[in-house]
């Protein structure tokens, strides 16, 4: 019986997965380049349809859903009620910025429709995020991430496939299918739900839900929790500063030049390393610990950067897509344990906001902080389109690095300290 209801719990959890990787794929792989390419938006201008909105997700989530759903203990109503207003969102910002026959005005109507959407679907990201910690104990988090984010990957193919094939086909953005197909999917991403305990820790008294003890481990947890976030700021904004740009420097004409189908496949070259890392992510921590897999995980992004900006050669672009998943799928599942494990259970939703914040300003905000404004310097500089393209790549793998070694300070830190405490 026990068997039957966790499978159901997990049945429910991966399709809304599945559903929403299979929309980010389909959406978001393209839009930068409508952006760019079509409505002609500088790169600054580009990177900003993912800063602003993630900057109201992270205000929101931190500011009013995460302590309003800690003081609820509610977890999947606001996953259940952010996708449905995210989805009638959509559908608007498409028909708003379809009236407008100026491409400039046009394309601000969509960064600033995503941005008035992403105050509501961060309460789904919220409630998505605090979900998987009520329902699984610790021991089994990072093996849960995984097989999540290797369920999430198979939906991303997909949805980059359809998405590739109605882009080069004429039916992308401006027309509608692209948003509308998109809103469709955030509908029926709530229906899995239904099959999902609501959450909240009041969930401890059911055996195959069983409340995780080890909230803290440490007495000054709140000084380590600080310390391994601002690593992660480092390591996120280093790896994701490419994330706008990546499919603006791969079509570029002096460069790989490669259309919307070859686009798909390098981007599903990464998609199904996020499949196959994602179903061993688990047994990676189990042997060889949280903390020496984030570590793996970051120096994959590391070189992964360095690959994609430094090679002429597409096979090392798929090469470089394939680490940048594997990165991905690694960093997302041991950094969350670590997070977890650092986290009281009365306050999920409050400090899983802040390490969000991490993951989701670094998708925009680090495109226009750092790579956006050093590409559009270097070619009115009068440098190579393609060499200022691959400039944002190398300097994204040195901040990396510097996050990588803020936290390996903070490890060494931390077993200085455990062999006194053991004397």
């Amino acid at each position: 019986m026990i068997k039957k209801q966790s499978l159901r719990v997990f049945t429910g959890i991966s399709s809304f997965q599945f559903l929403a990787m299979f929309r980010r794929g389909l959406f978001y792989t393209y839009l930068s380049i409508y952006l760019r390419d079509f409505l002609h938006l500088s790169v600054w201008q580009t990177t900003l349809y993912a800063t602003l909105p993630m900057i109201m997700s992270v205000i929101f989530q931190n500011f009013a859903w995460g302590p309003l759903s800690d003081k609820l203990q509610k977890r999947r109503s606001f996953i259940l009620l952010g996708e449905v207003l995210a989805g009638i969102g959509t559908t608007l910002v498409w028909f708003i910025h379809s009236i407008f026959i100026d491409f400039f005005v046009a394309g601000f109507v969509i960064i600033i429709g995503l941005s008035c959407i992403e105050i509501f679907w961060s309460m789904s990201n919220i409630g998505w995020s605090a979900l998987i910690s009520d329902l699984y104990p610790l021991k089994k988090r990072s093996k849960i991430m995984g097989e999540l984010t290797s369920i999430g990957g198979i939906g991303r193919i997909i949805g980059i496939s359809i998405g590739g094939y109605l882009y080069d086909s004429g039916f992308g953005f401006r027309n509608g299918p692209l948003f509308f197909i998109a809103s469709l999917i955030m509908f029926l991403s709530t229906i899995p739900m239904f099959f999902t305990p609501e959450g909240g820790i009041k969930i401890s008294r059911d055996p195959i839900l069983e409340e995780n003890n080890v909230s803290n481990n440490h007495t000054n947890y709140k000084t380590i929790f600080i310390i391994f976030i601002v690593a992660l700021i480092f390591v996120n904004f280093g790896r994701n500063s490419i994330a706008t740009i990546y499919s603006q420097y791969l079509i570029l004409d002096g460069g790989f030049n490669v259309d919307s189908i070859l686009l798909s496949y390098i981007a599903n070259t990464r998609s199904v390393a996020v499949l196959i890392i994602g179903v061993s992510a688990g047994g990676l921590s189990k042997r060889f610990g949280d903390s020496k897999t984030f570590i793996l995980g970051i120096l994959f992004a590391i070189l992964a950067l360095l690959i994609t900006g430094l090679t002429p050669e597409l096979l090392f672009i798929f090469i470089g897509s394939f680490l940048i998943g594997t990165a991905e799928v690694i960093i997302s599942a041991s950094s969350y344990t670590i997070a977890s494990n650092l986290i009281p259970p009365k306050i999920r939703g409050k400090l899983f906001g802040v390490y969000n914040a991490t993951f989701f300003l670094s998708w925009g905000l680090a495109c226009t902080l750092i790579s956006g404004p050093l590409i559009d310097f270097l070619i009115n500089q009068g440098i190579n389109e393609v060499l200022a393209y691959q400039s944002a790549f190398i300097v994204g793998a040195l901040i990396t690095s510097i996050g990588l070694i803020i936290y390996i300070i903070l490890e060494i830190w931390l077993n200085i300290r455990k062999k006194k405490k053991d004397l």
